[in-house]
């Protein structure tokens, strides 16, 4: 039970796109397409994981004035493993749509929180269910966004046409205030689901 709780806590009741709005560079920035929204949320969420299980386990013997340092070389190391990986087995194209946003994953605020808030403090079982919970979390926000976006503003869904008369493309979907609108949007209706639910 306690584990559900902690899972539930990251997807719904703590939600890092939703509720503490975390994160927003890449939540704007790549969600225009389902499968930017879903790779940078499934790598972050890699990274989480790792960089939370490995604070963990070293809890003990972290010094308090170096602690953030430490937590920042754990981070850049696994981010770096992974954006060669990405370079070397991913395609092109998706490397070039993600762009800067892989290597700042060093630096999300999510990965901190939970590092300094959740790992630093817990044992690694715990932690693991934190961090996947807050990871998942933040893939599905980005992910809704992915599908929105892409479905209005270009009118496909997974790179596949669903829309064909360009004249129906909501253009601002595409574009930064897009992102704005749609993450107003999500939360609003969330709210009003939960409004609702109370009554």
């Amino acid at each position: 039970m306690k584990y559900v709780r902690i899972l539930k806590n990251g997807l719904i009741d703590q939600n890092p796109t939703f509720v503490q709005l975390l994160a927003l560079c890449p939540t704007l920035g790549v969600t225009i397409s389902v499968v930017n929204s879903l790779t940078m949320g499934l790598v972050t969420s890699m990274v989480l994981i790792a960089s939370c299980i490995i604070v963990s386990l070293l809890r003990r013997f972290i010094v308090n004035e170096v602690r953030i340092g430490l937590f920042v070389i754990v981070t850049s190391s696994l981010v770096a493993m992974i954006e060669y990986s990405l370079n070397a087995y991913g395609s092109p194209e998706l490397n070039e749509s993600l762009g800067i946003f892989v290597p700042l994953i060093v630096v999300n605020c999510i990965l901190f929180a939970r590092i300094e808030v959740f790992a630093a403090k817990n044992r690694v079982l715990p932690t693991i269910v934190d961090a996947l919970g807050m990871g998942l979390g933040f893939t599905i926000g980005l992910t809704s966004l992915g599908i929105v976006r892409e479905i209005l503003g270009s009118g496909s869904f997974l790179g596949i046409p669903i829309i064909r008369n360009e004249s129906l493309h909501v253009l601002v979907m595409v574009m930064a205030p897009g992102a704005f609108f749609t993450l107003g949007g999500i939360i609003m209706v969330k709210k009003a689901i939960e409004g609702r639910s109370k009554k």
